[in-house]
């Protein structure tokens, strides 16, 4: 029998099924005090994660036992991967899991942002009725997406924006080729300044590397589409979010939607107060009920397949 430490929020249902094979400590809350998180890990087999613990080289050094590391989503920004690598720690994230919750918020977000149901819940709160000015939105149907990241999550969006009507286009740095065949349809792979020019929404799924922080800059964001919408999904770094704001207010991009930020949580983001067109998450896109039992169980039965359970 493993002993495994766990750190951050793991569902019930994949709590006991670690349980009924392991010795299992559970602490949600034990990210918060980093002394007592290095202390805990010094005699386990396994450690698993969300986003906020931070496993890192001081983490590490202290846990010699440690086999194994389980990753509750997909994002290891919070993992110092060669520090694992030179312990020869196997590190599991829970690929693909989240995705589908990921995709149906991005296509939730394109419809609001199309629509503007934002502004118009602002101001009918208001007292007002903007009937005149909303029925100048546009339907979502017929409209291009821009896919930015053309992996497992973005070619979900794609099937899902296939089925509104809308037209798709990819851009992924690592694919070749001229297009990418789904099922019943085939998504055009283009160049990044293509995509931005066509494109009436662009959404992110990148990872977060050092070629990807800051990329959509001020001179990114210029070249996307009057009027076009950005949601950001993947990592907050990959936006300067300042240059949003500038694109936004001068009314070059119609909307956008964030649900990742340059530091999180995010405390002050008052260079984003007063934009109309604004959808702000506390990174939840892949954070939904169904998800969380997906990933939950996948890390837990990976993490006992490596331990063999």
């Amino acid at each position: 029998m493993s002993s495994i430490l766990i750190s951050e929020f793991i569902t019930s249902q994949a709590l006991e099924t670690l349980r009924s094979k392991h010795s299992v400590v559970y602490e949600p809350e034990l990210y918060k005090d980093r002394a007592a998180l290095i202390a805990a890990t010094q005699n386990v087999e396994a450690l698993i994660v969300r986003n906020l613990t931070q496993v890192n080289e001081e983490v590490l050094a202290k846990a010699a036992r440690l086999k194994v590391v389980g990753r509750l989503g997909v994002g290891l920004e919070n993992i110092e991967l060669p520090a694992c690598a030179k312990r020869n720690i196997k590190v599991i994230p829970a690929t693909g899991a989240n995705a589908e919750s990921v995709a149906e918020y991005v296509i939730g977000a394109a419809i609001a942002l199309t629509r503007g149901f934002i502004p118009a819940t602002i101001s009918t709160l208001k007292g007002e009725w903007p009937r005149p000015r909303f029925s100048g939105y546009h339907e979502f149907l017929g409209k291009t997406i821009g896919i930015v990241g053309f992996g497992s999550i973005g070619r979900i969006v794609a099937k899902k924006a296939n089925a509104f009507g809308l037209k798709c286009l990819a851009y992924d740095p690592v694919l070749s080729g001229n297009e990418v065949a789904l099922e019943g349809f085939n998504v055009p792979l283009v160049s990044l300044n293509t995509l931005l020019s066509q494109s009436d929404a662009v959404t992110l799924h990148l990872p977060f590397l050092p070629e990807t922080k800051g990329l959509f800059n001020l001179d990114i964001l210029s070249q996307m589409k009057a009027g076009a919408c950005l949601i950001n999904t993947a990592r907050g770094g990959i936006v300067d979010e300042f240059a949003l704001a500038e694109c936004l207010r001068s009314g070059h991009l119609g909307g956008a939607a964030l649900d990742v930020f340059s530091a999180e949580p995010a405390k002050d983001l008052s260079h984003l107060v007063g934009i109309e067109n604004l959808i702000l998450t506390p990174h939840i896109a892949g954070v939904t009920h169904e998800s969380n039992e997906r990933v939950s169980q996948m890390i837990a039965d990976e993490v006992n397949l490596f331990l063999g359970a």
